[in-house]
């Protein structure tokens, strides 16, 4: 037991402290952000039939323009990566955590234009992984994620700000503690029931239906100007009320010309702490996006009007479906937020773009940064640091693990899998033409017939004719695949949830326009992907066509190898399934020669991007 003095009361668990009595802390580290892809125009904003042009949209901000940002990534990382910008500039913060259930949730993907409807309950509907809880290894596994993490949130949180914390019967307790710790308990404002009237209830013995949740109200500092507006909701039914004013600082009723007390009928009650907010259900299909813990954007909406102004600066750090981020967009607020799931992202990306005149966001992530800290901190010596041989081995050793290969010696050459040898390309570069031509080299010179690629970004244009040129060559069959960002989420691998995909292939063109060969449009041609296995049985029997793999596709047209800069973009809702395999037409306005971007998000969550080469006269 930890020799330590306890002076007022406070949440003890096991790793809380350690033998000595200190304070363990994980604050993380602050890393830089990538900015992988800026939003400048959604689809919802564009006009029927307007033709885009370069210097709109498609630019990037200007100096000091704010650009709402979506980041993906370690939300400990992020916060800590954010800290020296927007220390104390947070005006309102809102986060959905996991409640601790042990359970990992799961967002449903639906695949195709769902034409023809397929038999049984949703057959059309891939399940992927939302979140994983961070329950698993008991209670105190959970309060060590989630304390150091509400702890920075009060550091990036303004004078004026204030933090809502969703939580459960089971775990809100247990968070209130810490807020209390954290913030203080003059700091605690209120208790939000959300009373979800409409939730449907199974016929469960000897349980009392759950009909709320927790939503825990604190502010940065309570002697300060905190921003408050009081609310108000229509009554049931209209209710006489007598008429008073002040005087002398006592309650006066008023009276008419005769002397009588004068009353009106109140048709509006002060909101208080007992929120009456329907529930998402799968059928409501303009909002219900098939993600689990989804929260109606009405409610947020609710707490953005209590708690925050026009322009404030919202964060969240739990963003999941986006709810919080779209309640923020289409009531004027700021917004920066943060998830770990590849699905959260590209739910919230369509989400956001679906919102009329949504203002620019940024994708961001720590991209080879991270991945170079998670090395560091698993493979070497507990620190973030250029990673020594030995390190290097073990990471290597790590992913060949998980892919289910036996580590062997080689120059280039790094493990074996059944008959394939296995090539593991670093964690802070992409894997490159000439790294692929000496792994195929080594294994020709062993005389195999087969090598596997795991790479976790990859130099642009290498695929296809590579695998051709490798099979022509060397006569050695080629596999890229795919290294998962989950190989760094314990829980994921824990759970056995690893999946290397094969790169898919994209085939698109120019179609330039005969009467202006300026104007051009992109077409895809074909999406291919190698491993169809991961899809259900059910669903791959109903596949009809390549593009019903594809959810989502967008074009850069003039990628200059850095951002992509989204200038266009086609994706399916639940409302709308079609897909057009077409792009709008865009005018260049310069002569010159161009590289064209094309990113397909397919049904898993992978990106695949095709680059085209257009010259303008």
């Amino acid at each position: 037991m930890p020799n330590f003095e306890i002076t007022k009361p406070e949440l003890i668990w096991p790793g809380k402290y350690d033998d000595h009595g200190n304070r363990v802390i994980n604050r993380g580290m602050a890393l830089p952000f990538q900015v992988v892809e800026t939003m400048r125009e959604g689809r919802a904003t564009r006009e029927p039939g307007r033709t885009s042009d370069l210097f709109s949209y498609a630019k990037p901000a200007a100096e000091g323009e704010w650009n709402n940002k979506l980041i993906w990534g370690d939300n400990l990382l992020v916060m800590a990566s954010l800290m020296e910008q927007f220390a104390g500039k947070v005006d309102l913060i809102y986060i959905d955590p996991p409640f601790g259930t042990g359970a990992d949730f799961t967002y449903r993907v639906t695949v195709g234009d769902g034409d023809e409807p397929l038999p049984g309950k949703d057959p059309s509907l891939v399940e992927e992984k939302a979140y994983r809880d961070t329950w698993g290894n008991g209670l105190e596994t959970y309060l060590t994620m989630i304390e150091p993490r509400l702890a920075l949130l009060q550091e990036l949180l303004s004078d004026k700000g204030a933090i809502f914390v969703h939580a459960d019967v089971h775990i809100g307790p247990y968070i209130k503690a810490l807020l209390d710790e954290i913030f203080g308990r003059e700091s605690f404002q209120n208790e939000i029931a959300w009373y979800y009237y409409n939730k449907l209830h199974g016929a469960k013995k000897r349980c009392i239906p759950k009909a709320f949740d927790q939503i825990l109200y604190y502010t940065k500092n309570p002697g300060a100007d905190y921003t408050y507006h009081t609310l108000s909701e229509p009554r049931d039914a209209p209710v006489k009320k007598l008429k008073y004013r002040f005087i002398g600082g006592k309650i006066v009723n008023e009276k008419d010309e005769n002397g009588k007390t004068v009353t009106y009928m109140s048709t509006e009650r002060q909101l208080d702490n007992v929120w009456r907010i329907r529930c998402l259900q799968p059928a409501n299909k303009g909002e219900y996006v098939h993600y689990a813990t989804q929260k109606p954007v009405d409610l947020i909406e609710r707490v953005l009007a209590l708690a925050s102004n026009p322009d404030d600066l919202v964060l969240d750090c739990f963003c999941g479906s986006g709810s919080s981020l779209v309640a923020a967009e289409k009531n004027g607020r700021r917004w920066i937020g943060c998830d770990l799931g590849r699905f959260a992202i590209h739910t919230t990306r369509k989400r956001l773009l679906d919102i009329p005149n949504c203002k620019p966001f940024e994708i961001l992530n720590l991209g080879q940064y991270e991945r170079k800290y998670w090395q560091g901190v698993n493979f070497g010596d507990q620190r973030p640091v250029e990673p020594d041989t030995a390190a290097l081995a073990a990471y290597v050793r790590f992913i060949l693990d998980l892919y289910r290969a036996q580590p062997i010696g080689g120059t280039h050459i790094h493990g074996r899998k059944g008959g394939a040898l296995v090539h593991v390309g670093a964690v802070d570069a992409p894997v490159t033409i000439r790294e692929l031509n000496d792994a195929v080299a080594e294994c020709a010179a062993l005389r195999q017939k087969e090598l596997h690629v795991l790479g976790w970004e990859w130099e642009m244009g290498l695929h296809d004719p590579l695998a051709q040129a490798a099979l022509r060559e060397h006569g050695v069959r080629l596999r890229l695949l795919s290294i998962p960002r989950e190989v760094m989420e314990k829980r994921a691998v824990e759970a056995g949830d690893i999946r290397f995909f094969d790169l898919a292939h994209l085939e698109a063109e120019l179609e330039p326009d005969p009467k202006n060969k300026r104007k051009v449009k992109v077409r895809l041609n074909n999406f291919v992907i190698p491993d169809t296995d991961l899809i259900p049985e059910e669903v791959r029997e109903k596949i009809r066509k390549w593009s019903d793999y594809i959810d989502y596709w967008a074009v850069d047209w003039d990628f200059r190898h850095d951002t992509f800069m989204n200038a266009w973009q086609a994706y399916r809702t639940r409302q709308n399934r079609k897909l057009t395999l077409v792009s709008d037409a865009h005018e260049y306005l310069k002569p010159g020669r161009y590289h064209v971007l094309i990113k397909v998000v397919d049904i898993f969550g992978n990106d695949t991007s095709r680059l085209l080469e257009c010259q303008v006269k």
